[in-house]
């Protein structure tokens, strides 16, 4: 199987406008995504809406390529670029361009997954550590059935552990918190980008259920590396801390 990975890195957000441009450890969070994909993928490429950041991707030795600014989410930048760059990839992987602690070896995880025939789309998920952090609603959850194909996704706390207090149910349910990182065959990210909004996706505002309710099959791989996402100015510095903590 041939894989291609395309980060999609857009200027505009709400939180932290040019986020993938400022700099951690010396270097904009664009390439740190990048150099962190590039050393499991030969062919990785930065989707992007805004010319500052292809410039710095080009700088850098990265390749980038230009996508409208209208689109919905992620996925749908993802094909348009899969599209311009006319990849003949199998397998296009989806990694989030303010993830710069992405792991090798968790794209390697989402990469074997593909090796199951029935695998349309892949993502992760990893244990949760504490019943606070289940119960956070900006942690979806993940549901798998005994193949390790997704049964749902849910901002709330699913399973319902019965006749259980609250603060034991980790000791009887191995909850899976779900990370943002996808992997789809060609064929069927061209199908999904198609999809209008389904009622599910609009309850949860979790894009993944629109294609679990139109009957892809989405298998869920297992990490036990936690990544540091960067959402907020603060989030950055807190990014820096971990650096520098690792260099001590």
């Amino acid at each position: 199987m041939k894989f291609t990975a395309i980060i999609p890195a857009r200027y505009a957000s709400t939180r932290f406008p040019g986020k993938p441009l400022a700099l951690l450890s010396g270097k904009p969070i664009i390439q740190h995504v990048y150099e962190q994909v590039k050393q499991v993928i030969k062919d990785v490429w930065v989707a992007t809406d805004d010319q500052r950041i292809f410039e710095t991707v080009n700088t850098f030795g990265g390749k980038a390529v230009m996508t409208r600014k209208d689109h919905k989410s992620g996925t749908d930048r993802i094909e348009e670029a899969a599209e311009k760059i006319q990849t003949q990839a199998d397998i296009i992987i989806n990694v989030q361009g303010d993830e710069p602690f992405i792991q090798p070896s968790q794209i390697e995880t989402l990469c074997e997954l593909f090796k199951h025939p029935q695998t349309q789309i892949a993502t992760l998920g990893k244990p949760f550590e504490g019943i606070e952090a289940v119960k956070n609603t900006n942690s979806p959850k993940i549901v798998t059935n005994y193949q390790g194909f997704a049964l749902y996704f849910s901002r709330s706390v699913i399973p319902f552990v019965r006749g259980i207090e609250e603060n034991e149910w980790l000791e009887h349910f191995p909850y899976l918190k779900h990370l943002g990182i996808y992997a789809y065959r060609r064929e069927i990210l061209k199908e999904i980008t198609k999809l209008p909004m389904s009622s599910l996706e609009k309850a949860e505002s979790l894009e993944q259920l629109r294609w679990l309710q139109n009957g892809y099959r989405i298998r869920v791989g297992i990490t036990n590396v936690e990544t540091i996402g960067i959402d907020t100015p603060k989030d950055l510095e807190r990014a820096e801390a971990f650096i520098a903590k690792k260099e001590v």
